[in-house]
């Protein structure tokens, strides 16, 4: 029986998902054997008379089941042979068939199933319009049929195993060359959904389809993109290999096309090379950027190599690695150099510079080792890296004045009492004085508190009970140097090494309502290297200083103690008619007065005199050997004095608006009110410190006002000096305020409108992801803008599908969005400015236009300055398969835009179009 195409009158056969291809296929090949052979044992010998035509009957669905040792039994024969060895069954399922209707054909050796034609074996099911299997030519048929009254093509063959199903129009297969025809597939591969008018199975790894195309469009019955080639050779998970291939978008074909194309299909992370970008920059000229190569090393690790050309002769590369084990670590390593040209030679303006940068994120899952834990979190290179870099991919990292660094291992050896250590690496650089300062190593180790009077059983009473003491001790080795020489030989010059152990001894005990704590602390500082200091009279006749270094160990002790005294008062009002909105108001206050003195260490002081003896100094002066070592001097000066503190508190309960509820609602006036100032005992004058007032008062549930001021009791002379003499007694108020600031920062979102007030979480909109921005110098907060990284979509992530609901009508109704405030001001009224000297607002937000625009951007003025901050415009447009981005910066030194379209999915992250304008650089 040969297949005609017009028996079903289909246009264009759609297939719905094929996950497995290559499985599903062979499975399918497998289950029509096995039908075949039970069929055809069940027809009659030569022998048997043949009907000449026997007409479909309308009949209930029956279940056609076949054992499997009736298969290799003679259909004539009975009774069992006692000499024939019993085989093991061919079939291990049972066979069920069910059907409308059912045809037997013996004469041509047909067998017809049709109308809801089911075929199960195991987990393998086939269901069709309409299944006919001739076993003269082996081939079997599975296609739909036409329904009389609508003329729909309906019941399309459904071939299921396992969770696997197919879905095309027609299927001839063959169980003898074991090859099959589909027409108008669809098969879904990774991140591929492929479409042909014809594919030809030619055996269980190769397909060949005619007039193909194929997408990674989240929607593959209306793609908005596709490639469509003439002939492609499949291998499923593999790769597909095309002839003439040509871009067609929303059904129109662009100018986009390749005599040939490979295309890897593996969901497994592959190398490959990375196509660079391309463009004109003003100062250097042509280049190609970002191009390289990608290697999936393991499942662990990875590694990307990019590289930069220009035109003018500068260049640049960057290495990146990620890695990860689950439940164990995870980081990444980013290593970038660059050597600029500027303009070019025989310009004014011609500039060669080199410039590096080194960041390292390192984190270790808490569970992996309680009692042992690494970390690192470095960011070092050059000063100007991130202002002056060709890929600048965090505009926020521009802002930074302050590269920091630090590694760490810490262990903890569990017991009584607990010891613990620390091991690490620090560096702070100063972006725009190029200082470095790096502490390495770093030791510091300590033994829990112990308290050596308290009882074996119960709670510790008393002062004696209550004594306690621990150890600790700090080990640095401290190396400041610059910018230009970072890792050179001079690096180590003028390097500081020290050890400090402390003791501290503490107690505490309650008298009545109060409670009184006492507290000694005692230290003894190691030093390698100490200065002597003399005085001479240089060549001019003036009096100078020499200062010797000199090496070898030495050390100082110190000690300092001191006493605390506080209480708590609570003061309540309650409205007793039970009207109005407050029902009952409580103020907290905590007093605490406490003493502290620091003894003098004269003795490691020297009177600092001229060679000859004579004193031609103005002012006498003092220096210590230990003036410029790693920890310092310890205290000439003997001190003591007094603190005074008082903190408020205010709360309230008040009563709900809903009336269901009948317990009040309680609610913070004041979370903080606070005032601190202390006395000088062994002071002679000014012995009264200005009084440090702070309040935190919230405006609402999610906005909190920071307060601050600095009021000083004692008066100006006309010189703007303080003065030893009351500002009240000298015709001015009680206190003068001296200084003051206020800070106000908050985060609003169209949620914080919509959310009940019984939910505390915090999401704010926020998206659980990994935060790249401080990796790359910027922000935590993300508030200029997350880091635009070129190399991200190489490194083969299985992007989840976004679900994003189009006809959801939130337009008029609902628009998400998000708002961050920031107000900062400083009032300045030390030496009569009576000013302002610093009043900044910030302002950051992102809108969702729909649900595939965002607009975001952020923005700010400087009243003191009276000019606009740092300013950024982010559109973002998700075009479901493509993404495309544009960011720009509009005024200031660092003017720059940058423009990106592409497809999102991994395989195809190499066709993309970038342009950018680059901040100009600042040298």
């Amino acid at each position: 029986m040969a297949f005609q195409k017009q028996d079903y009158s289909v246009t264009k056969l759609l297939i719905r998902r094929l996950y497995h291809p290559l499985r599903t296929l062979l499975f399918f090949t497998v289950f029509l054997t096995a039908l075949n052979y039970s069929w055809s044992q069940e027809l009659p010998s030569s022998n048997t008379p043949i009907p000449v035509k026997e007409e479909p009957k309308p009949e209930e669905e029956k279940e056609l089941k076949v054992n499997a040792e009736d298969l290799i039994k003679p259909q004539d024969s009975t009774k069992k042979d006692s000499t024939t060895t019993e085989k093991k069954p061919f079939l291990e399922y049972k066979l069920v068939s069910k059907a409308s209707r059912k045809r037997i054909d013996r004469r041509n050796n047909i067998i017809t199933l049709y109308d809801n034609a089911i075929i199960e074996y195991g987990d393998t099911k086939l269901e069709a319009g309409k299944i006919v299997i001739d076993n003269n030519t082996g081939d079997v048929f599975a296609y739909g049929i036409v329904n009389d009254s609508t003329q729909a093509y309906e019941q399309k063959p459904v071939f299921t195993q396992g969770t696997n199903v197919v879905e095309p129009d027609s299927i001839i297969f063959n169980k003898d060359s074991k090859k099959a025809l589909t027409y108008n597939s669809r098969t879904t591969q990774g991140e591929f959904n492929v479409f042909a008018e014809t594919t030809k199975k030619v055996n269980d790894s190769v397909f060949y389809m005619k007039r193909a195309r194929f997408t990674t469009s989240s929607n593959p019955d209306n793609p908005e993109y596709y490639f469509l080639a003439q002939k492609i050779k499949f291998v499923p998970k593999k790769k597909i290999v095309t002839g003439l291939v040509n871009m067609w978008i929303a059904d129109v074909p662009t100018p986009i096309g390749l005599p040939f194309a490979y295309f890897p299909m593996t969901e497994e992370r592959k190398s490959g090379v990375i196509v660079p970008s391309f463009g004109n920059n003003v100062n250097q000229g042509y280049f190609l950027q970002n191009g390289g190569y990608y290697f999936a090393i393991n499942d662990y690790v990875d590694l990307t190599v990019l590289g930069d050309y220009f035109t003018n002769g500068s260049y640049g590369f960057r290495v990146e690695s990620s890695y990860a084990k689950r439940y164990s670590f995870n980081g990444n390593f980013r290593f970038s150099y660059e050597n600029q040209v500027q303009s070019e030679r025989g310009f004014s303006d011609f500039r060669k510079s080199t410039i590096y940068n080194i960041n390292w994120q390192h984190s270790q899952d808490p569970k992996a080792n309680p009692d042992s834990r690494f970390s690192a979190s470095v960011n070092l290179g050059s000063s100007r890296f991130y202002s002056n870099s060709f890929n600048q991919i965090n505009q926020a990292a521009t802002l930074n004045n302050n590269f920091s660094s630090s590694i760490n291992y810490s262990k903890t050896f569990q017991g009584e009492p607990q010891v613990n250590f620390n091991i690490g690496v620090t560096h702070s650089q100063l972006v725009q004085t190029g200082e470095v300062t790096m502490n390495l190593p770093n030791f510091q180790g300590s033994v829990s508190r112990v308290f050596p009077f308290a009882p074996k059983f119960g709670a510790k009473k008393g002062i004696i009970e209550n004594i306690n003491l621990q150890y600790n001790v700090r080990a640095e080795n401290r190396i400041t140097t610059t910018d230009e020489d970072f890792l050179s030989d001079r690096m180590f010059e003028g390097a500081q090494s020290g050890i400090r152990h402390t003791i501290p001894v503490a107690t505490n005990f309650k008298v009545g309502p109060f409670s009184v704590s006492a507290n000694a602390n005692y230290e003894e500082t190691w030093v390698f290297q100490t200065t002597k200091t003399t005085a001479v009279i240089n060549d001019q006749g003036l009096a100078t200083t020499e200062i010797d270094t000199l090496s070898g160990f030495d050390s100082y002790r110190t000690y300092r103690y001191g006493a605390s005294v506080g209480t708590t008062i609570y003061g309540l009002w309650e409205n007793s008619n039970k009207k109005g909105k407050y029902q009952a108001i409580r103020h907290t206050i905590r007093p605490n007065i406490s003493y502290s003195a620091n003894p003098s260490f004269d003795q490691y002081y020297d009177r600092v005199l001229t060679e000859s003896g004579q004193d031609i100094f103005p002012e006498e002066r003092f220096a210590s050997r230990f003036d410029r070592t790693l920890f310092g001097a310890p205290g000439r000066n003997f001190s003591s004095s007094i603190g005074i503190g008082v903190q408020n508190n205010l709360e309230a309960k008040v009563r709900e608006r809903d009336t269901t509820k009948t317990e009040p609602r309680k609610v913070q006036l004041i979370k903080s009110l606070n005032f601190q100032t202390a006395y000088n005992l062994a002071g002679d004058s000014l012995q009264w410190s200005p009084i440090n007032m702070s309040a935190v008062i919230p405006i609402t549930k999610k906005i909190d006002l920071n307060l601050n001021a600095n009021l000083d009791p004692y008066a100006l002379d006309a010189n703007n000096r303080r003065v030893d003499e009351f500002n009240i007694n000298n015709g001015g108020s009680l206190f003068r305020l001296t200084n003051a600031g206020a800070r106000l920062n908050f985060t609003l979102s169209d949620k914080d409108f919509t959310r009940s007030e019984d939910d505390e979480e915090d999401d704010l909109g926020d998206e659980k992801v990994e935060n790249r921005s401080l990796s790359q110098g910027g922000r935590e907060d993300d508030l200029f803008g997350k880091p635009l990284d070129y190399a991200e979509n190489y490194k083969n992530k299985k992007q989840d599908p976004e679900e994003v609901n189009v006809d959801e009508k939130r337009y008029r109704f609902k628009i998400p969005w998000r708002l961050n405030i920031a107000y900062t001001m400083t009032y300045n009224n030390a030496a009569r400015q009576n000013e302002i000297n610093r009043q900044s607002l910030m302002v950051s937000g992102d809108v969702e236009l729909s649900p595939r625009w965002s607009v975001g951007g952020n923005t700010g003025y400087d009243f003191a300055n009276n000019g606009i901050s740092f300013t950024t415009l982010r559109f973002n447009r998700d075009l479901e398969s493509f993404r495309m981005s544009f960011n720009w910066t509009p005024i200031g030194p660092n003017q720059s835009w940058f423009f990106f379209i592409g497809i999102k999915a991994s395989a195809l992250s190499d066709i993309k179009w970038d342009q950018r304008r680059q901040p100009d650089p600042q040298f």
